[in-house]
């Protein structure tokens, strides 16, 4: 039996490594399109990006236990086409390689930013390690950036160049950050958060052009005229899942490679995890793609044993969190398009030391602790429970979260 891995990032290790763990034996080949092991993304834009964590500390796994577990890791190694009829995959070196269970963890690319001047020397990313390390770079022999797009992304990189003493200006076209994902009112602080922080926090701008000079950045130009100068441009408008492979083999996709609760897409020896991967999800009788480190965690073990041929499904919460000065946040669920607006607040929003409660008509569908540690389980019962909620009970940090239900 050869399995093969197709991706470098945490969901990609992590399936090698449950693989192992739940005694597949046979051979295992892990392609990745980098040159380096196989690596988290979330410091990328926190703590290594800061200079707070060595390199080392980004890898899932050293080079070592890949020889441990008998992993053929390829690196810089891409899988360029998938021949589902003769169970073969082409990589760039040339070489065809069979497989009897394929799983793509082929991630997300960020996505550029379709105006003039998008391509002048330091205009910048953030995807890679190599983007993370250029990026800090920058932020080190620089005095201004300007970041396009008040995403977390871009209101992390903005956090840590103002930890770097680098003036920022924050271009966002809607009228509060993180506006979609989180409502008007908590949005609302996380822009006061920033502009404490003497953030130049530009809301419902477009950007027309990234000016220049001798084939470098200057600045953005505003679609009402204005200029915003800085000594390099940042953009975070956020990603697209990298479908390329399997749409090309065939594979079934629409925002991402779609796969049932097992993680198996169209093909029922290709399987999917980790950003690109658009899965069912029983709780919510729909298919959700979420492009958060708790997926690349967690769904590599499902995964592993619907390879093996077990019976395994995937219904975790949506989880993520973010680190943005003294904010630590953590958020569970997921709410429709476009009802982000119920929310009930236990705790204070002017001390950002709070847990907020999306609510779906009577019903919790998303909680949200900021600088509020230890309440991720009972947020995750109530929300699976399903059960009605006393909004003033809710509201209440006397009363216990289970306490609250009708």
């Amino acid at each position: 039996m050869t399995f093969v891995i197709a991706g470098g990032g945490l969901a990609a290790a992590k399936t090698a490594e449950a693989l192992r763990e739940q005694g597949y034996d046979g051979r295992l080949v892990l392609a990745c399109a980098e040159p380096h092991l196989p690596y988290e993304r979330p410091p990328l834009s926190k703590d290594y990006l800061q200079g707070k964590s060595e390199r080392d500390k980004v890898f899932v796994h050293d080079a070592a236990w890949y020889q441990s577990q008998d992993v053929d890791l390829r690196r810089d190694t891409q899988v360029t086409a998938i021949d589902r009829p003769g169970h073969a995959l082409d990589l760039s070196g040339g070489e065809r390689v069979g497989y009897d269970k394929l799983l793509l963890a082929t991630g997300a690319t960020p996505r550029r930013l379709p105006v003039p001047g998008a391509d002048l020397d330091g205009v910048l990313y953030l995807r890679t390690v190599d983007d993370s390390e250029r990026l800090r770079d920058t932020l080190a022999a620089v005095s201004s950036v300007a970041i396009v797009g008040a995403g977390w992304i871009g209101l992390e990189v903005a956090a840590a160049a103002r930890a770097a003493g680098v003036r920022v200006s924050v271009l966002e076209a809607e009228r509060q950050p993180l506006l979609r994902v989180l409502g008007s009112r908590i949005a609302a602080v996380f822009a006061a958060l920033h502009r404490e922080h003497d953030v130049d926090l530009r809301l419902g701008v477009q950007v027309s052009e990234i000016t220049g000079e001798h084939g470098r950045a200057t600045g953005v130009r505003l679609a009402d005229g204005a200029h915003v100068a800085a000594d390099a441009v940042i953009v975070g408008i956020g990603a697209a899942p990298d479908t390329g492979l399997a749409a090309a083999a065939g594979l079934r996709v629409d925002d991402g490679i779609v796969v049932d609760a097992g993680l198996r897409t169209s093909d029922p020896d290709i399987f999917a995890a980790g950003d690109v991967a658009n899965a069912y999800h029983p709780l919510y009788d729909t298919h959700v793609r979420v492009e958060h480190w708790a997926n690349a965690l967690n769904q590599p073990a499902v995964a592993a044993r619907s390879m093996l041929g077990q019976d395994a499904v995937y219904d975790r919460l949506p989880y993520f969190y973010t680190d943005q000065y003294d904010l630590g946040m953590e958020y569970t669920g997921l709410t429709r398009p476009g009802h982000n607006d119920d929310v009930v607040v236990r705790g204070d929003l002017g001390s950002r030391e709070f847990i907020a409660f999306w609510l779906d008509g009577d019903r919790v569908v998303v909680g949200m602790n900021v600088n509020v540690w230890d309440v991720t389980s009972p947020i995750q019962e109530l929300i699976r429970s399903g059960r009605p909620v006393d909004r003033a009970r809710l509201a209440d940090p006397a009363t216990p979260l289970p306490e609250t239900t009708l």
